[in-house]
């Protein structure tokens, strides 16, 4: 019997994943969470074999609760669902630890071919997934990127934006309006940022932008 923990915070997703798994005589449903910490503390509380979970929710993040949940227990494995499967996310899980990432799309027989994987002690990634995962290190090879020199090489566009306006000491909703996005996203690219240059709260990004000059990098440009 596999103990799992589904953690989702849209309602509608959670239940629609457990009314699949139930028909499932071989998974036992533990413990169902609606965050990131809920899914710290089930996951310490009931010992499950696999945590399926969501990245993006109030609060704790999916890849911030896994680097939690793998150092209480790094014996537990955990499958990440997303609504969007882009390279960021899927970089900053594996850093995290995951042994499975998939997209909220995928049909019932790819999430039970994920569960009985990473049980096995396997890594199971979606089609998509492997295929942007190829995709970013052939580009990397082909234009001899394998080692980036710095690391804010590795920060997008709209990260850069994220990064100079926290610098810059504005809050997560002024950020959010001045670049026309939800304070969630904000959050999201905050967290992304925080992953790629290793860095663990805003006092160090801070710090960060001033020794690379990025903040002056964005004063110069008008």
């Amino acid at each position: 019997m596999v103990k799992l923990i589904v953690v989702d915070d849209h309602g509608l997703m959670r239940q629609g994943i457990i009314s699949l798994l139930k028909e499932e005589d071989w998974i036992e449903i533990v413990g169902i969470g609606d965050s990131g910490e809920s899914a710290v503390n089930l996951a310490s509380e009931k010992s499950p074999d696999v945590v399926l979970m969501d990245i993006v929710m109030r609060g704790m993040t999916g890849i911030e609760a896994t680097r939690w949940i793998k150092e209480q227990n790094p014996k537990v494995k955990v499958i990440l669902i997303s609504s969007e499967v882009s390279k960021d996310f899927i970089q900053a899980g594996i850093k995290s630890g995951i042994e499975g990432y998939l997209p909220k799309d995928a049909d019932k027989e790819t999430l039970l071919t994920a569960i009985r994987a990473v049980v096995k002690g396997e890594r199971y990634f979606s089609a998509d997934v492997t295929a942007l995962i190829f995709e970013d290190f052939y580009l990397k090879e082909k234009d001899g990127k394998g080692l980036p020199t710095k690391k804010t090489n590795e920060l997008t566009k709209r990260e850069e934006e994220v990064l100079v306006h926290i610098a810059h000491g504005k809050s997560l909703k002024e950020i959010a309006e001045e670049l026309f996005i939800s304070i969630k996203t904000v959050e999201t690219h905050k967290m992304h940022i925080q992953d790629k240059l290793g860095l663990s709260n805003a006092a160090q990004l801070v710090k960060y932008a001033i020794e690379h000059d990025l903040i002056q990098i964005k004063k110069s440009q008008k």
